[in-house]
């Protein structure tokens, strides 16, 4: 994990809690793990709205806690996502949501600028992080391996600033982890298929084999 201060170098003060994700962390301790959850529960609103990728009516619903800087959620987007995408969401099949669960200051950060990128730019912003994380995560500048990034996304220095600085968005990427924390996540990713609970980076081939019931075997 990179420190505040490291993370600070370069563009002035950023108003990010540490709090928050030692608190979250207490709470993982011991928990069981849930095979399923209530779905009433899992799609209830949060204190950010969901990102929404495909049909409001597809028969089959997945919900990603992922954290921006673990490098299985990467291999999952690079891999396993396209394949998503192409196959199931953009076919009707499948209704889809990415929700924030950072693992550190670094993914809270980057969250924080795919909410703040405006309409229509969450996912092209995830994408890209996902892309690119070896270059930013674990750089030994991150924030200004992400000012590059997001100036490249349209964003100035002083809106890359005034995102990082909103201390409202820190709260509430912060509500929405506890959320996940409370519905039984401790590893991302995570994966919520129709309320079913599957950990880890599914391959294309896992995902087929877990949408294929829900889907007539289609």
């Amino acid at each position: 994990m990179i420190d505040r201060r490291r993370f600070l170098e370069g563009v002035g003060t950023l108003a990010l809690s540490l709090a928050a994700f030692g608190t979250l962390a207490s709470s993982l301790i011991g928990r069981a793990e849930a095979q399923t959850v209530d779905t009433a529960k899992l799609m209830a609103p949060g204190a950010l709205p969901d990102q929404v990728l495909g049909k409001a009516d597809a028969p089959v619903t997945i919900v990603e806690y992922a954290s921006m800087t673990c490098g299985h959620c990467a291999h999952f987007h690079e891999t396993t996502y396209p394949v998503l995408k192409e196959k199931y969401i953009d076919t009707g099949k499948v209704r889809f949501i990415l929700r924030e669960f950072p693992l550190d200051i670094v993914a809270k950060a980057a969250f924080m600028l795919a909410r703040c990128g405006g309409e229509g730019k969450y996912y092209p912003m995830t994408d890209t992080l996902f892309e690119t994380q070896k270059n930013w995560a674990f750089s030994n500048n991150p924030a200004q391996a992400l000012l590059a990034i997001a100036k490249q996304s349209g964003m100035t220095e002083e809106q890359f600033n005034t995102c990082l600085n909103d201390t409202k968005l820190a709260g509430q990427i912060d509500e929405v982890a506890k959320r996940g924390a409370e519905l039984g996540i401790d590893s991302t990713p995570t994966f919520f298929i129709n309320g079913k609970k599957v950990s880890g980076a599914m391959s294309p081939e896992q995902l087929d084999k877990e949408l294929a019931p829900l889907l007539g075997g289609n």
